[in-house]
């Protein structure tokens, strides 16, 4: 990408967030350029990632292969989520970087930061040196006052309704 990348966050208690930076790196992708996605919190087998790996210049990285809700975690296993999360991050940056990525699609690092799973210091950092021509999509709940100043556009997607409050779970193709 030859102009100014910008940074998008896609926010708030609704559905919609990850589809929104899914439809943006099919956007992306469709115009020729080269898009690299990590999901936070989200094992490798989500139903985007299926069909979106096939895509030419779609590259996803890989996460663990089972994951839990946070609020599942023991806490043990909080500290060792946190030290994968942080290397995640790095890693997913230094492929940007290095592979002359035009867009980085960071899905749920916002709720990651807000379930105490990942330093908001860290994304920060990185905000603030990523390369010039670098998009960035942020997407989850609860953004810190700094990310939200340092993005160039914030979505809110907010819930009037939704079927999880009726019991119904997240379905295959359409939640998950």
């Amino acid at each position: 990408m030859k102009e100014r990348g910008l940074i998008h966050v896609y926010t708030g208690d609704g559905k919609g967030k990850t589809t929104a930076g899914m439809g943006l790196s099919v956007r992306a992708a469709g115009a020729g350029l080269k898009v690299l996605i990590y999901q936070f919190m989200k094992d490798n087998g989500t139903s985007e990632r299926k069909i979106l790996e096939s895509l030419p210049g779609v590259t996803f990285l890989d996460g663990l292969p089972m994951e839990k809700f946070s609020f599942q975690l023991t806490e043990e296993e909080k500290p060792e989520k946190r030290r994968f999360y942080e290397d995640q991050l790095k890693e997913a940056v230094r492929i940007a970087q290095e592979g002359g990525y035009d867009l980085l699609f960071l899905d749920e690092v916002l709720y990651t930061i807000s379930a105490g799973l990942l330093s908001e210091q860290s994304l920060l950092s990185f905000l603030d040196q990523k390369p010039e021509g670098l998009e960035v999509v942020l997407t989850g709940r609860n953004p810190g006052p700094e990310v939200l100043e340092r993005a160039d556009y914030v979505s809110e997607i907010r819930k009037i309704k939704h079927p999880f409050d009726r019991g119904v779970g997240a379905r295959p193709g359409i939640e998950r």
